[in-house]
């Protein structure tokens, strides 16, 4: 297990030292780095795939979380500039990928962008919902129990619900006191993945990512709701194969 400094945010469960891209995973709220075992099943070893664990959670639980999106952006942008150069892809599901579009423009602003930031099962930084599941327990377990995900198998577990619940409020405070003026852009390049179903997300709000950078734009609907990455986790892996292979020549 990982025990201090960088390695806490960063998890590697296929390494792969003769990696020639990194792709960096960004967890949902409530959602922790082994969500992304699948993708570095899938992509190592010629990706490094590294996956981020917020503070809060399963071993760095006893760390308070970080409950704005800026600052949790900030954190995640310093661990990455230490990290071994490589060509970088960004991918985000949910919070996740608000968090990737801003730590996008912090490397942009730093001199290092992004190859490409792959935003998932989230409308566009701009397209502002009023929704406050972050202010009781009973709003953030029913915002967990909508959305079946992989937290809402601790629902029937109160004791584990009440070790998660911290963690869930913190990061469903970052997405719902996010602001993002429309003007807002990145220069690298966006594809969005969106489920059809997605009671998150509408076609619309996906679409307006195109908003977000002075780059290419690629839209990508899938069928399921919130967690089509795990329903369709072949389709997914498949798109971000593609992207590989055309960014190694």
């Amino acid at each position: 297990m990982p025990s201090s400094g960088d390695d806490l945010w960063c998890r590697r469960y296929r390494p792969g030292p003769a990696a020639t891209a990194r792709l960096v995973c960004l967890p949902h709220a409530g959602g922790s780095a082994p969500f992304f075992l699948p993708v570095a099943a899938a992509l190592s070893p010629d990706v490094d795939v590294v996956a981020v664990q917020y503070p809060g959670r399963q071993d760095r639980r006893g760390e308070k979380p970080i409950d704005d999106m800026k600052e949790l952006a900030d954190r995640v942008h310093g661990v990455l500039r230490r990290q071994p150069e490589l060509p970088v892809t960004l991918f985000g599901h949910s919070l996740g990928a608000v968090l990737a579009f801003e730590v996008a423009r912090r490397m942009e602003a730093d001199g290092r962008p992004p190859v490409r930031l792959f935003a998932s099962g989230r409308r566009a930084p701009s397209s502002h919902r009023d929704e406050r599941a972050h202010l009781s327990d009973d709003s953030i377990m029913a915002e967990v129990r909508r959305l079946d995900g992989t937290a809402s198998a601790l629902l029937g577990d109160a004791e584990m619900m009440r070790a998660a619940l911290p963690a869930l409020r913190a990061d469903y405070r970052a997405a719902e006191t996010y602001r993002c003026p429309p003007d807002t852009v990145v220069s690298c390049p966006i594809t969005v993945l969106t489920g059809d179903e997605d009671p998150k997300t509408t076609l619309d709000e996906a679409n307006a990512w195109v908003k977000h950078t002075t780059g290419e734009f690629d839209l990508r609907v899938f069928t399921g709701g919130h967690f089509f990455v795990s329903t369709e986790a072949d389709a997914v892996m498949k798109v971000l194969r593609a992207h590989f292979q055309d960014a190694a020549g």
